[in-house]
């Protein structure tokens, strides 16, 4: 789901989006992301801290100034460590990123879509590429580091690779991170895997979700919210997954779960993670 097109607005359908709790692990720590909050921002982060989160990622402020937003965080004991922007910001306004990131507090800035006609195509990756290296070399200058967030539109074949490849190629390692969501690696068909293999220490945060059996393949960036499942009880290899994460050199694990049911699912998944050794 993009950043400009998430719009639930019941308490159960806001908590799937850019809200993270962690499960202390040996390598580094879990987090699960919760639905964006378009209303009642006070009663979810109450929720939020009920489930016992410490940490979360934002994607805005939900209408709430930035510095009222971080004080509502610290009175629950929550820290923003990430923060979704849209791409238009960082492509013309960088400096306002940089003042609302330092109020949250937050150590990574990133983007989850780069805006297009489909197909996406080589002319706007490498458009892409140009503004996240110049976002990139900015926040540096603020302490903060900028990552793009994979989804699966990028994966449309190119040349001898894909897209995706092209935008490792045309962006700077020391400006340019990434995080990998592990549903839009898979659903275009792709193997996260073999691109943790390949890119390494390129990925410093990732997503982790499961997918449903029979969910549609393709190159949109879109899918239904339904196809989110715990982890463990979809398609995706998870534990290879992981194993390769680490390998990698992973720092931050988030748990992702965008479902309308993700109340339920979350725990299920929680636990998956808590038994699974890799």
């Amino acid at each position: 789901m993009s950043y400009e097109t998430s719009t639930h607005s019941s308490l159960t359908r806001n908590l799937a989006r850019f809200v993270c709790w962690p499960v202390k692990r040996t390598i580094s720590r879990y987090w699960t992301k919760l639905q964006e909050f378009k209303k009642d921002v006070p009663s979810t982060l109450d929720q939020v801290k009920a489930f016992g989160i410490k940490y979360v990622e934002t994607a805005g402020t939900y209408g709430v100034p930035p510095e009222k937003f971080r004080a509502m965080l610290d009175e629950r004991g929550l820290k923003a460590v990430s923060g979704h922007f849209p791409y238009e910001k960082c492509r013309d306004d960088v400096e306002s990123i940089a003042a609302e990131a330092k109020i949250l507090g937050v150590e990574y800035v990133g983007c989850a879509w780069i805006p297009h006609k489909d197909p996406f195509d080589e002319k706007t990756c490498r458009e892409a590429a140009v503004v996240f290296n110049r976002a990139g070399q900015a926040l540096a200058k603020h302490g903060l580091k900028f990552f793009y967030h994979t989804h699966g539109y990028e994966f449309l074949p190119y040349g001898n690779g894909t897209l995706f490849d092209l935008l490792m190629a045309e962006t700077k390692p020391e400006y340019v991170r990434f995080q990998m969501d592990v549903f839009w690696v898979v659903q275009p068909g792709q193997d996260p895997v073999k691109l943790f293999e390949k890119y390494g220490k390129r990925f410093e945060l990732m997503h982790l979700k499961d997918m449903k059996r029979g969910t549609p393949s393709d190159f949109t960036g879109h899918s239904d919210v339904t196809n989110d499942v715990p982890l463990g009880a979809g398609v995706i290899d998870l534990k290879s997954v992981l194993k390769a994460a680490k390998k990698a050199g992973v720092k931050w694990y988030f748990l992702e779960d965008e479902s309308p049911t993700v109340i339920t699912q979350v725990p299920t998944s929680l636990k998956f993670l808590q038994e699974t050794k890799f």
